[in-house]
């Protein structure tokens, strides 16, 4: 009898394990969908917004490198893990600099997300808005954020080369005139 009561309790466990992981996935599919109102219920029922799948994905990090900002609100306030790392070591913040998300990046830099994380390819928020962004109007405000936010401008990638340097070969001048700017300070 004690057997199958432990094995009946085991089997809750798993079954509740079970529930959790695919309340997770869902919050993450609505994350992906940018469905706001669905990633609040999904919170308000248990989900996790820190709970990662097999891509290392979570809702959080996903609000911030899709641009999802109501999502990204939605996430903070749950208590998402700022130091969290997407599947290239990267933070929520270096994703939404790359892809020019400027109110995102607006909303991660109201918190104490670490502006200059380096990810697995050896790169800032920063050099990655400058590296992986088109030099245009999203990515220069975006670059200006960062500097407005302490940003260090002289950190450099793996081959050394700065976020000026990439401007500049780029030739992105806007976006090097504010860097330049800002290293002689």
């Amino acid at each position: 009898m004690r057997s199958l009561l432990l094995a009946l309790m085991l089997g809750f466990a798993h079954d509740a394990n079970a529930q959790l992981r695919e309340l997770d996935r869902a919050l993450i599919l609505a994350a992906e969908r940018g469905d706001a109102a669905e990633v609040g219920r999904l919170i308000a029922a248990g989900g996790n917004v820190n709970a990662q799948d097999e891509n290392r994905n979570s809702a959080y990090l996903i609000a911030g490198a899709r641009g999802r900002t109501e999502v990204l609100k939605l996430t903070l306030a749950a208590g998402a893990d700022l130091k969290s790392t997407n599947r290239y070591g990267g933070t929520a913040l270096i994703p939404a600099c790359h892809y020019g998300h400027v109110d995102t990046v607006r909303e991660l830099l109201k918190t104490k997300v670490d502006i200059d994380h380096v990810n697995n390819l050896g790169w800032t928020a920063l050099l990655e808005a400058v590296i992986l962004g088109d030099g245009g109007p999203a990515h220069t405000e975006i670059v200006r954020l960062l500097i407005a936010h302490g940003a260090k401008v002289a950190l450099a990638d793996r081959e050394g080369v700065t976020a000026l340097q990439h401007a500049k070969r780029r030739g992105y001048a806007n976006i090097a005139q504010i860097l330049e700017r800002a290293g002689a300070r």
